[in-house]
């Protein structure tokens, strides 16, 4: 029996490498219905998983990959990406 994919048709994964971020508060300011500044400086995806390793994940829809994309090529350090429902990373 084959395992069902991740990430669903119309979905994409949103990723955050939370243990390299900066802080620079880009993605908050440009998509603050997804994102956070948190008190240690360091942005978070609301309402996201946290992983062991430190990084966020959350599963979004196609309606709200432009905005996220937005934010993650604002990111100075590239710690955000996006992954479509093929599991190619797009950003």
């Amino acid at each position: 029996m084959q395992e069902a994919a991740s990430v669903q048709p119309g979905k994409w994964k949103l990723t955050h490498n939370r243990p390299e971020c900066i802080g620079c508060g880009a993605c908050a300011a440009i998509a603050p219905t997804f994102w956070v500044m948190a008190e240690d400086g360091k942005s978070d995806i609301i309402d996201s998983h946290k992983r062991d390793d430190g990084w966020e994940e959350i599963e979004i829809e196609d309606k709200d990959e432009e905005i996220n994309r937005e934010a993650a090529e604002s990111c100075p350090v590239n710690v955000i990406h996006l992954t479509d429902t093929e599991g190619k990373q797009t950003i």
